[in-house]
């Protein structure tokens, strides 16, 4: 396993905080971390603007050096099945815009803003890393946050053709992160996946296995962070 030691210097331990939806997640997350005091946690809520709301909230208490948003997520075919992990390259609110009648336009084209925002690219990759070396399936690709989770393969079809590459789904990343982005607060985004993106079968959904997932990956970013 990966051992990787990130501190603000010499004796002095990072403040992270550690952002889920809901309280299911946060509860896989700290099984997997232990009693770690680095590391405190909040529930963001359901969605985009509870997200960006409890963010800011919460990163206006204290100073952190790096936020962990995590939970469960849909995984796009072809790039992230149920029951794998996915740690977020970029994080995209990829249905925010205008729809047309010749299709959508992001933000970013209509010149209002940028639905991207950067994550923290070297501690992304190197937390991707060690959940291979540790045996766990996890890859890293751009995961899209949504103010309507995806029903059909319609939709599933445009999200992948508008974000090429697109591995997860969620409906939060993109307000935690904004809310850090407008702190200076580095973030990085890991997903369990739960379900396929599209036609929504129920039955099919594996939210156990997710979230056992999501624990295994949380013991070893203990380890990395």
């Amino acid at each position: 396993m990966i051992i990787l030691q990130f501190t603000k210097g010499i004796g002095i331990a990072m403040r992270i905080l550690v952002m889920t939806a809901v309280a299911p997640e946060r509860d896989a997350v700290q099984r997997g971390l232990g009693h770690d005091s680095r590391f405190e946690f909040a529930l963001a809520g359901v969605g985009l603007a509870a997200a960006a709301v409890n963010g800011a909230i919460e990163l206006a208490k204290a100073e952190y050096d790096l936020v962990v948003i995590a939970g469960i997520a849909g995984g796009f075919a072809g790039q992230a099945e149920i029951g794998t992990l996915v740690v977020a390259s970029e994080i995209i609110a990829a249905d925010l815009g205008v729809e047309l009648l010749d299709g959508f336009s992001s933000l970013d084209e209509l010149g209002f803003g940028s639905t991207r925002i950067s994550v923290d690219a070297q501690r992304a990759e190197r937390v991707a890393a060690a959940l291979q070396t540790a045996g766990l399936h996890a890859r890293t690709g751009p995961v899209l946050t949504v103010a309507t989770a995806t029903g059909t393969a319609a939709t599933a079809a445009a999200l992948a053709a508008r974000v090429p590459g697109a591995a997860a789904e969620a409906m939060e990343g993109f307000g935690i992160a904004a809310a850090a982005q407008k702190l200076g607060v580095p973030v990085i985004e890991i997903r369990a996946i739960s379900n396929a993106i599209g036609p929504r079968d129920r039955d099919a959904w594996r939210i156990g296995d997710a979230l056992k997932a999501l624990e295994a990956a949380s013991s070893v970013l203990a380890e990395v962070l």
